[in-house]
């Protein structure tokens, strides 16, 4: 049997579950695929927190994030849940461009305060202060166990369909669609779409490997690497601690490598941390899940330094992937009646809403992605 379809979305995390919503509410039909179960915790968009971190100066990603703060206030009220704890978010530390990130939130009209360390360490003991502290209010965290299960509702409302446990298993390019071979528990289908939106995560290399026909050498884009990140949530040592979101810049020599850290408090959990993006590189499908000892043991050694309201030495370790493009730069484009959307490096949840958005402009051809997202940069 060959069913036809209007748009098929390919992968159920926080960008594809976007993309459904995006495109639903402009009443697209629209079929969302997924390879594991509901809440799987084998890719990127797992676990209670992400930090919203407004710390952006370059034009591009500052007017995503205005929008994308209007998004979530209007996903909340649309889904009736609680998606952001506006806590804040301080960043300190030698590096990030802390002016530029200033200036360029204060013109976007997106709260933005320098403090000096006593200042912040008497708002924020739990955490060790040593120089000037930007300060951005309107950031806080985001609960990717809500947010997506409140994007897919959001879109079945208005007549989505999802199907979890659904793998590609062949992907054929047209001029004027594609034609897909869905595994899944009731057996082998094949389905024909005027497009595709790709929302794979890690797996987006490999299933554009699976891409047939004449224009399947066009589906080339920055290289991919997934790795493995293992932030750890540390108990709380100072239960009269306030935290807001952190980032961190420790400097060039800090235990051998440089890595921004940032962290959270996660309620019920403790106080995640976690180096950015410096994680073993790995194959999704093959993945051990455990932290790599040399890394957990500077995280402990960080923790102890520079966050004295935790105990560094009781922690529970996550594993969790990044994947991340050469430049940290997303692909947003469209090749073809092909969408992709990749390589959110590490930093993409916030901007969920409005890359969903993005991505269904993108398949019903409304307008372009910014240039920088570009898959042939």
């Amino acid at each position: 049997m060959n069913t036809v379809l209007d748009t098929v979305v390919i992968g159920g995390g926080a960008m594809g579950s976007a993309a459904a919503w995006a495109l639903s509410r402009r009443g697209r039909q629209v079929t969302l695929v997924e390879q594991f179960g509901p809440a799987h915790k084998i890719g990127a968009s797992h676990g209670a927190t992400r930090n919203l971190n407004p710390g952006y100066h370059q034009p591009d990603y500052v007017d995503m994030l205005a929008e994308g703060l209007a998004l979530w206030e209007e996903l909340e009220q649309e889904s009736g849940e609680q998606l952001l704890a506006r806590t804040g978010i301080v960043t300190h530390g030698p590096g990030g461009d802390l002016p530029k990130v200033f200036d360029s939130l204060s013109a976007a009209g997106i709260e933005a305060e320098f403090l000096e360390p006593a200042e912040a360490t008497e708002r924020w003991r739990g955490i060790r202060f040593d120089r000037q502290v930007l300060h951005m209010p309107d950031g806080g965290q985001l609960n990717p166990e809500a947010a997506l299960p409140a994007f897919q509702r959001l879109a079945i409302s208005r007549g989505a369909e999802i199907r979890h446990d659904t793998k590609v298993v062949d992907f054929k390019v047209f001029d004027d669609g594609v034609r897909l071979t869905l595994e899944g528990a009731a057996g082998t289908e094949v389905v024909t779409a005027a497009q595709a939106v790709v929302t794979a995560g890690g797996w987006t290399e490999k299933l554009l490997a699976k891409v047939r026909g004449n224009d399947a050498a066009a589906f080339r884009i920055p290289r991919l690497r997934v790795t493995q990140e293992q932030p750890a949530h540390f108990r709380v040592a100072d239960a009269g601690a306030v935290w807001p979101g952190f980032n961190h810049y420790p400097g060039p020599d800090y235990r051998g490598w440089y890595s921004p850290v940032y962290g959270m408090l996660t309620p019920g959990e403790g106080v995640k941390a976690g180096w950015h993006g410096v994680g073993p590189e790995v194959d999704p499908d093959h993945r051990d899940f455990l932290p790599e000892p040399r890394q957990l043991a500077a995280l402990q050694d960080y923790a102890r330094q520079w966050l004295p309201g935790v105990d560094a030495d009781s922690f529970e370790a996550i594993s969790c992937t990044y994947t991340t493009t050469p430049d940290e730069d997303f692909v947003l484009d469209r090749i073809g009646p092909v969408v992709i959307g990749a390589g959110f490096s590490g930093h993409g949840f916030k901007f969920t809403p409005v890359i969903g958005r993005i991505l269904a402009d993108l398949a019903t051809g409304t307008r372009p992605a910014p240039e920088i997202f570009r898959a042939s940069r």
